[in-house]
């Protein structure tokens, strides 16, 4: 059930787990193991002592796996109810700013999603070099980086100032989808499409670009779920791939080209 009153949720989401667990830190720890021979495989293996092991690879409020004996949640929030209650562009909110949108809130961020959806032309004709046997993660890589050469962000790294990721980050979710279409266009039916569409949601945003036409709802649907059960997973090869890359003060589509090539991975 939505709310009309613009301070209010606009999802009638349980609240979190854990009391306060929005703001606790999840502690994730590497944990290696020493290879297992023939001889020994059958024998229970001892963690190694040296190395990474015991190594705290960081702390997270974000996304936390199995906490409390659940499956996923996201900033405290079970995933179950958040797929049933939820749209993904609300949940996208909540992991970006750290809190579920009001309704105001909620239609300002769909209002800024919606404009950014266009692709500037040095995307357009970097994507027509892509050929049609390219794997999609390795279009989504080459478009992230090369619009962050066109629109690079701003900030003064060095003194760990990035006033802009957010912004950035949003204008990254509108335009992956355009991406994807125009590239999987062209590349396949030699056509150029118009990557601007009047769909609220990113999933009918998607659909509509790939059919050429707005989807059924219950398939905006169908895509709004998927995307929210992909939003986030802990502390996977992709997340600490890019947290790597913004230890070292680099920018933002550094970090999320190189999420995408650790993402494009068979061993993900």
């Amino acid at each position: 059930m939505l709310h009309e009153n613009a301070g209010f949720l606009r999802c009638d989401v349980k609240q979190p787990l854990a009391q306060n667990n929005k703001n606790t830190h999840n502690r994730v720890h590497f944990v290696l193991h020493t290879p297992i021979t023939m001889s020994d495989a059958k024998t229970p293996t001892p963690n190694k002592s040296g190395g990474l092991a015991g190594v705290s690879a960081g702390q997270t409020s974000i996304c936390t796996v199995g906490v409390e004996g659940v499956g996923l949640t996201y900033r405290g929030y079970d995933l179950q109810d958040l797929c049933d209650t939820c749209s993904f562009e609300e949940v996208a909110y909540l992991l970006l700013h750290g809190a579920l949108p009001t309704t105001a809130q909620y239609t300002a961020f769909v209002a800024r999603l919606k404009a950014q959806r266009d692709l500037p032309q040095g995307v357009k004709v970097t994507l027509e070099q892509i050929p049609a046997n390219a794997h999609p993660m390795d279009v989504l890589r080459t478009g992230c980086s090369v619009l962050g050469n066109i629109e690079p962000e701003t900030g003064h790294f060095e003194k760990a100032q990035f006033p802009h990721q957010v912004a950035c980050a949003e204008r990254l979710l509108a335009a992956f989808p355009s991406m994807l279409l125009y590239w999987y266009h062209f590349s396949h039916n030699g056509k150029r499409i118009n990557t601007v569409t009047d769909d609220d949601s990113v999933g009918g945003h998607f659909l509509h670009l790939l059919h050429g036409a707005p989807a059924p709802s219950e398939w905006v649907k169908c895509m709004s779920v998927s995307l929210i059960l992909y939003a986030e997973h802990e502390f996977n090869a992709s997340t600490f791939t890019g947290r790597v890359i913004t230890g070292t003060l680099s920018d933002i589509h550094s970090a999320v080209t190189g999420a995408i090539g650790a993402l494009r991975g068979p061993l993900h």
